[in-house]
């Protein structure tokens, strides 16, 4: 397929290779509502590309601007975690602690003091201690989910632990 326009190269590879580029997506990411926007992605940078008379293959350039896409999008998803809000993960203890307004007090303040060490947090610190904390992962598993070592795993979660209890003693 031999196109010196952009738009209609992308238009052909759209009708013969959509569904498979769609199956390929599919198979890499955790997510499937991701797939459309994926697929978007690939097609806006095969859009941007400059000199679209120097793709010897289009078919196998779709493909590995596809498997570019994915692996960017993985970092991206493992780099920066869900924010956790600890006022929802918290609500029902605080429920119990409405018989008492001081102790209610307290403890709103104290997730307050805790929410905002969090964010203060690199996003590398704060997915390590969210992903060993909230969701239980091991040192090891940490470190397969970020791509870094067991020691940088180590060293993050110290940082975050000092961190977080300067902040609350100071805010004391």
């Amino acid at each position: 397929m031999r196109v010196e326009d952009p738009q209609k190269l992308v238009a052909g590879l759209v009708a013969t290779h959509g569904n498979q580029l769609r199956r390929f997506l599919l198979a890499r990411v955790r997510n499937t509502a991701d797939v459309p926007d994926l697929v978007q992605e690939v097609y806006l940078r095969m859009l941007r590309v400059p000199d679209i008379e120097s793709i010897r293959s289009p078919e196998a350039y779709l493909f590995t601007v596809a498997q570019h896409v994915v692996y960017q999008h993985t970092l991206s998803q493992s780099v920066t975690p869900r924010l956790a809000d600890l006022t929802q993960i918290l609500e029902a203890p605080l429920a119990s602690l409405a018989a008492d307004p001081a102790l209610e007090t307290d403890a709103q303040w104290c997730l307050e003091q805790l929410q905002g060490a969090l964010e203060e947090l690199s996003p590398k610190i704060r997915a390590t201690f969210l992903l060993h904390r909230r969701d239980g992962l091991s040192l090891d598993e940490i470190g397969t989910e970020l791509g870094i070592s067991r020691g940088m795993v180590k060293k993050y979660l110290m940082k975050a632990l000092i961190h977080l209890r300067q902040r609350l003693e100071r805010a004391e």
